[in-house]
């Protein structure tokens, strides 16, 4: 059971929503206007907030960013809103998932559970991906280079972890809209661009001189980790380096 927040201020869709939430199995809470749903998201610290963006004190995007400012907390934009633009910004401005009115009470129950399934929740095993001194944990939600925690926005986080889980792989643009923005066409690959170049500076590097974020021209993104400065001992399990044969001893 996941407890939710329901951002919406049409009583009758809400009163739908609630119900059919419910009836899934999860535990809900409604706010009626965007105030309402910050107080309520503060205070009550919900696994996830299903947010209406036409809300009559503040528009829901506004709400989105100050949302992201404080807060982790998933996000699904569920609104009549479907222009591309509009959808392309809500996922920019950190939501996890976009759908659009009408929809099922099943289609919404779905993406609930799917984007709590990408929030990890990996039953006896740990989730934390490790890439050369890079560590990133989907639970707590962290990524630490060398030491250091890394700033990063939601969006980063989540582009930074599917990358680190697809380490030393080449991943397109396309899927990379497709897995991480959860965008189904392909026509804002800018996006993706503006996105590297910020996770780049965090991670103290730059295109001309990448260490773990490497462009495959024409082709995608590739994670790896930088090879180990030189004098550097090798990592654990790593086979010892070569040296000259063993000097034969006197006989005997």
């Amino acid at each position: 059971m996941a407890r939710l927040l329901l951002i919406e201020d049409d009583p009758a869709i809400s009163r739908l929503l609630l119900r059919a939430l419910r009836d899934a199995g999860h535990a809900v809470a409604v706010a009626g206007t965007a105030m309402a749903g910050l107080r309520g998201t503060l205070d009550d610290r919900p696994d996830l907030v299903v947010l209406d963006l036409g809300l009559p004190d503040l528009d829901g995007l506004e709400l989105l960013r100050m949302l992201r400012a404080v807060s982790r907390v998933p996000v699904i934009i569920a609104t009549a809103r479907d222009d591309e633009g509009e959808i392309v910004r809500g996922l920019d401005a950190g939501a996890d998932d976009y759908l659009v009115k009408p929809f099922t009470a099943a289609q919404l129950d779905a993406r609930v559970r799917a984007v709590l399934r990408r929030g990890g929740d990996g039953a006896g095993t740990d989730p934390t991906v490790t890439v050369g001194e890079l560590r990133v944990d989907p639970r707590a939600r962290r990524a630490v280079l060398a030491g250091a925690e890394l700033d990063l926005t939601p969006r980063e986080f989540d582009l930074l972890h599917h990358l680190a889980v697809h380490a030393d792989e080449v991943v397109s643009k396309r899927s990379l809209l497709t897995e991480v923005w959860r965008v189904p066409y392909g026509g804002a690959d800018k996006t993706v661009d503006v996105h590297l170049s910020w996770l780049r500076r965090k991670l103290g590097e730059t295109a001309q001189a990448p260490r773990y974020l490497h462009t495959v021209r024409g082709v995608g993104v590739r994670l790896s980790a930088p090879p180990p400065a030189a004098g550097s001992p090798p990592a654990a399990g790593s086979p010892p380096a070569a040296g000259p044969p063993p000097v034969a001893g006197p006989p005997g």
